[in-house]
């Protein structure tokens, strides 16, 4: 009887541990998060880094993303449930509050601080000068769009108004602009990178100036989420960014070959030296934000630039559509 209670009582402590370790294992869960982006851009690199370098997993996140390719279907993906967070413009959700929505998407984390794009023109140019746009044909952005609002706001800065001093034209698709550039049109044209360098590279253009560093700061690109997503899932997107603020220092602080090289891998079709030397123009300029926290001043200045360009639907105050609770967590 001695015996066989003995062999109960292991028995029973084996099957108690590999509960116990059962429990253990799988006391951390991962949550998914389906992530839309608005397109996928060297711009964007904090976030892969974020991947590639494990600082979601070791938050207990798992990144779905897919690129759904324009603030209009981003948005709507985020608003049909599709992604549960958008990587996208601040403005878009401007746009989707002044038309009502009972459940906004709200701006918890930035992501980049000015804006992406570069000033290509046609011929090289030693001594650049704005004024040099005065009467020229100029191959802008998406009207509504981000790019073309900035664009059209350094524009302004330099005393050019963009309608009556040059030929502006903004009527191609986002897609077609580098094949129209490419095929004559234009004598200058507002490009993001990689294909900046990618057309100084080719002969069939020439980098003069950067709409970022003359744009100030604004909450350009960042992630956002359903105001009612945000209310019952704080704690996975207090993980999100907490994952997302690891990638923003470590961005800060490495080098650019480590930084292109960790990204390298949703760029496959790019060659190294032009990633390295696309992270080296943002980085340099500033437009990687080292923070999650959406700023005030950078919010208003959004606004500022939207009204010039005549695309504000309504002022929106900051602690509407901006969500700093997340963001300030996670720095501290």
């Amino acid at each position: 009887m001695k015996g066989f209670s003995k062999v109960i009582f292991l028995s029973l402590m084996t099957s108690l541990a590999a509960l116990l370790f059962v429990g253990c294992s799988s006391s951390k869960e991962t949550d998914t998060i389906r992530v839309a982006e608005v397109t996928r851009s060297i711009f964007y690199a904090p976030q892969y880094v974020a991947i590639s370098e494990g600082f979601f997993e070791e938050e207990g996140i798992e990144i779905d993303l897919t690129t759904t390719w324009g603030g209009d279907t981003t948005m709507t993906t985020l608003l049909a449930n599709g992604a549960d967070v958008a990587l996208v413009g601040a403005e878009t959700s401007i746009y989707v509050y002044a038309q009502g929505a009972n459940d906004p998407p709200i701006n918890f984390a930035a992501l980049t601080q000015t804006d992406g794009t570069f000033l290509v023109s046609r011929e090289p140019i030693e001594n650049f000068d704005w004024d040099m746009l005065r009467g020229s044909t100029f191959l802008g952005q998406r009207k509504g769009g981000m790019p073309q609002m900035v664009g059209e706001h350094v524009l302004r800065k330099h005393g050019i108004n963009p309608q009556n001093d040059l030929n502006l034209i903004q009527n191609i698709d986002f897609g077609n602009i580098p094949s129209a550039f490419a095929s004559g049109t234009g004598q200058f044209v507002q490009l993001f990178e990689p294909t900046a360098t990618q057309f100084e590279l080719e002969g069939l253009g020439h980098i003069v100036a950067s709409f970022g560093a003359e744009s100030g700061t604004v909450p350009y690109t960042g992630f956002m989420a359903k105001q009612s997503y945000i209310e019952k899932n704080g704690d996975v997107l207090e993980r999100f960014t907490r994952a997302l603020y690891k990638a923003q220092q470590w961005v800060q602080s490495s080098s650019t070959e480590e930084i292109a090289k960790s990204i390298q891998p949703f760029f496959s079709d790019t060659d190294m030296e032009v990633i390295k030397s696309v992270v080296e123009n943002y980085k340099s300029q500033g437009s990687y934000a080292t923070s999650p926290r959406i700023k005030e001043e950078a919010w208003e200045n959004l606004h500022i630039i939207m009204d010039q360009a005549g695309e504000l639907p309504m002022h929106v105050n900051y602690q509407d559509l901006v969500n700093t609770d997340i963001a300030d967590k996670v720095t501290k």
